[in-house]
């Protein structure tokens, strides 16, 4: 009779004492192969619960904080003094939370603007660029003085909303009729929005007043107002657009066909879904929320366009939307928290003397782990070729 091995396991002949003589008969077993020894492959988990989504991104969270801690601890920051800016500094304190929340609203807009573009399986990576046309847009409007003191500011916003959408048009057009992938071509159109807004800013845009490169001070009815003691109404809105993004996404119909788009774009194809429409129309959408959110900044916390002004809202909306795995609402509130970490890191720049390309690395940490994190929550590695 043949002596067959099992396949995928390791062979080892040994020889057995007890038969070992002149008849020189070797006895043959077979041994399971070691842990390292196996074979695994890489399996598609077919559906996994929220609270064990949750354990894997709170764990990935925890890795990055305290990789963050460690550098700032390595940059001359003490461990005693990281609670206490980062908590007690920064919420504990009226105006620092009132910073806080002013500096979220507009990053609020850009996350939802990143989320809802992911959900529709568009990578757009765009979002400075439309930030910055945005700003164009309702600076136009301001220094044309168009519309009447009363109507003034509702026509910058819908001129950013207008300027931001457009902005996203060719990259659409080249994806979509083309098949050119929307990662190059948004990138790339942040370069030439940056410069457009440099040649405005140091042309015919500059306050001929000190020469700076920004453009005038906004005029009161060109400003958003303030709802109560310093808090401006950016805030109001902020949260009324994450209400409205996620009725968008889980209540209505057009919601619905995007979340077909974002499992499976081809079977929604299939069943007669208008992918190419759908798709079209939350870029459309995402690139108006990020142009909104290029008229908070403008006409909310700096007055006026400046040269910069759009710098880290980018990194900030994708490293949003990865935490909040596309969720408006969690959208939000990690917002808030990236809110927390920009104003906490001007705190250490000037306190500490560290570099803001320091919070910048932060984020970076975070959405590599959180990257990490998503392995392990869509697929898990299985042994394979393993018999009893």
């Amino acid at each position: 009779m043949t002596n067959t091995v099992p396949p995928n396991q390791t062979e080892l002949c040994v020889a057995d004492p007890a038969l070992d003589g002149d008849a020189g008969f070797n006895h043959r077993r077979t041994r399971r192969p070691s842990l390292l020894a196996r074979r695994y492959a890489v399996e598609l988990r077919q559906d996994v619960a929220w609270h064990k989504q949750a354990v894997v991104l709170a764990v990935s969270v925890a890795i990055g904080l305290a990789v963050c801690v460690a550098i700032l601890m390595a940059a001359g920051v003490p461990a005693g003094d990281l609670f206490d800016e980062f908590v007690v500094a920064t919420l504990g304190d009226a105006d620092n939370f009132r910073a806080v929340l002013f500096q979220a609203a507009p990053t609020v807009m850009v996350g939802l603007a990143a989320a809802l573009s992911f959900r529709a399986r568009f990578w757009n990576l765009g979002l400075e660029g439309q930030m910055v046309w945005g700003a164009i847009g309702a600076t136009a409007i301001a220094l044309a003085g168009a519309g009447t003191p009363g109507t003034r500011l509702w026509l910058m916003g819908a001129a950013a909303l207008s300027c931001g959408a457009l902005w996203t048009v060719l990259p659409l057009v080249l994806r979509l009729r083309f098949g050119i992938s929307e990662i190059i071509s948004t990138l790339m159109l942040n370069y030439v929005a940056a410069n457009l807004l440099l040649n405005l800013v140091y042309g015919q845009w500059k306050d001929p007043r000190d020469s700076f490169p920004h453009s005038r001070n906004f005029l009161a009815e060109e400003r958003l107002p303030d709802i109560v003691n310093g808090y401006s109404c950016a805030i109001l809105l902020a949260v009324l657009l994450s209400v409205a993004a996620w009725w968008f996404l889980h209540r209505s119909r057009a919601g619905i066909y995007v979340r077909f788009v974002n499992v499976n774009a081809r079977a929604a194809q299939a069943m007669g879904i208008p992918v190419r429409n759908v798709v079209a129309g939350v870029v459309l959408l995402s690139g108006a929320l990020a142009g909104f959110a290029g008229f908070t900044v403008t006409a909310g916390q700096a007055g006026r366009l400046t040269q910069d002004f759009y710098s880290g809202y980018g990194f900030s909306g994708i490293l949003i939307a990865f935490l909040a795995r596309n969720n408006p609402i969690a959208a939000s509130v990690v917002a808030l928290l990236i809110a927390v970490l920009f104003v906490t890191g001007r705190s250490l720049q000037v306190l500490y003397q560290i570099p803001f390309s320091m919070v910048q690395l932060i984020q970076a940490i975070l959405v590599i782990v959180v990257a990490a994190s998503d392995f392990f929550t869509r697929y898990r590695l299985s042994p394979v070729g393993t018999t009893e």
